[in-house]
């Protein structure tokens, strides 16, 4: 089941991203005085009362603004909007309610989305709190008092929040076709890797960048079962200003691949693998997904016996922290070995939901230990006691050991190198929890 979508609105400098930071808990997004800060939307993972959700900073909607930027930042701050399950709309007692207000009010009523309305640099509630009585003009609900620097009132906003999550993904929850994010830079064909596996023209196709614009569900069968992959639009680098429209993309990226079972990364072979594709996987890795990366353009490229070894090594080591990925070198336009993606597909996605015994799993790392002895420190040697598996998608592994502090994350990697060795893992993260316990 995926985690619901919260996104985080108003209109500029009234402390969004402030608050944002607050409740992931590290200062993701910029946060400056003056109006247009964030520029970018961050999304993070918040947990409250035993609830995860992912929460998205957007940059302040200015409704009548003929500014590019401040146009560009409505846009993607409307794209959080369709995406997300519940929205925040934050304002700010100081500045009471202001036109923009009312115009972002209207916006949001019409996305019909659950909505939690905050009103934000309430520092001090016997000097303010009359104050935000005047918020219930906006005809958008009761106002919630908070202060973000304070860390006041955060806790009845966020459990009107969570209040909403209940019916969320209900529909999920009998679906059990495996479920496909196909995700990449714009125009590296993931659209029409989709429309070679349909046999039709269902996304559009473009040599225009960002050309997919939403995540698009589409059903495709093969050899009798059934998959659901989802397109999304393409993640552009940072630093070219003229295609700032395309940055906003990310939250479909996020939002599909927070829906999916195994991630698909399209790297177009033209172009080589790049530090942009490694953002991309950086975000599917994070959330312990199926992954594999199809080199698409295969076609277009000229090859001697070496290609592919090349390649596959430069993939390697820009994208260093994810060696279990599978590899394949496909072509959309002449469907070379797209048939074989499924067979993939399934084996990562077998992977991904593999579970060890827990006598054999004690085994591995009885003899990883004999072959190659734990760390030590100041004459204590780390001993680990037992091994068990805890879950799965991605599979993950709970170590009871003597002293955390002496798990090297070398160690962990090695341990991690073992597992794989005796039962291959292909295509999935191996998630591993250190705990501490009394020696017998």
């Amino acid at each position: 089941m995926s985690k619901p979508i919260v996104a985080v609105v108003g209109r500029p400098n009234v402390g969004k991203s402030t608050l944002f930071n607050m409740l992931a808990g590290e200062r993701i997004s910029i946060v400056k005085d003056y109006p247009g800060v964030t520029r970018d939307r961050i999304y993070a993972d918040v947990e409250w009362l035993n609830y995860k959700f992912t929460m998205i900073d957007t940059g302040g909607i200015e409704p009548e603004s003929d500014d590019i930027l401040l146009k560009y930042m409505r846009n993607q701050a409307e794209t959080a909007i369709e995406t997300a399950d519940v929205i925040i709309f934050l304002t700010d007692v100081r500045q009471g309610v202001v036109d923009a207000d009312f115009k972002v009010a209207d916006m949001l009523r019409k996305s019909h989305k659950k909505v939690v309305l905050a009103v934000n640099k309430v520092d001090n509630f016997d000097k303010f709190l009359v104050d935000t009585y005047e918020f219930y003009n906006l005809g958008i609900g009761e106002p919630y008092p908070i202060s973000s620097l304070s860390k006041l009132g955060l806790g009845d906003m966020l459990d009107k929040v969570v209040s909403y999550f209940d019916t969320q993904d209900e529909n999920d929850t009998e679906d059990d076709r495996p479920r496909i994010a196909v995700v990449g830079k714009p125009n590296v064909g993931k659209s029409s890797i989709i429309n070679k596996l349909l046999g039709e023209d269902r996304c559009i196709v473009s040599d225009i960048a960002g050309t997919t614009r939403d995540a698009i569900d589409t059903a495709v069968t093969f050899n009798k079962k059934e998959y659901v992959f989802i397109d999304t639009a393409g993640l552009r680098r940072k630093n070219k200003i003229k295609e700032e429209i395309e940055r906003f993309s990310i939250i479909r990226t996020v939002t599909a691949v927070e829906r999916c079972d195994v991630a698909i990364l399209v790297i177009d072979a033209t172009e080589g693998v790049t530090e942009q594709d490694a953002k991309i996987a950086g975000i599917a890795h994070e959330r312990g997904k199926g992954i594999i990366i199809a080199v698409n353009k295969w076609d277009a490229i000229e090859k001697d016996d070496k290609t592919i070894y090349r390649f596959t090594e430069k993939i390697r080591s820009t994208l260093s922290f994810m060696p279990y990925a599978e590899i394949l070198f496909v072509s959309a336009l002449t469907g070379q070995r797209l048939n074989k993606m499924f067979e993939l597909i399934d084996v990562v996605i077998e992977n991904n939901s593999m579970r060890i015994a827990t006598g054999v799993l004690n085994e591995i790392i009885t003899e990883a230990t004999a072959l190659k002895q734990p760390p030590s420190d100041k004459g204590k040697r780390l001993k680990i006691f037992y091994t068990t598996q805890a879950a799965v998608k991605p599979p993950t592994f709970v170590l009871f050991v003597n002293d955390k502090e002496l798990m090297h994350f070398s160690y962990t990697r090695y341990l991690e190198n073992k597992i794989r060795e005796a039962f291959g893992f292909k295509g999935t993260s191996l998630k591993f929890i250190v705990r501490e316990r009394k020696e017998q």
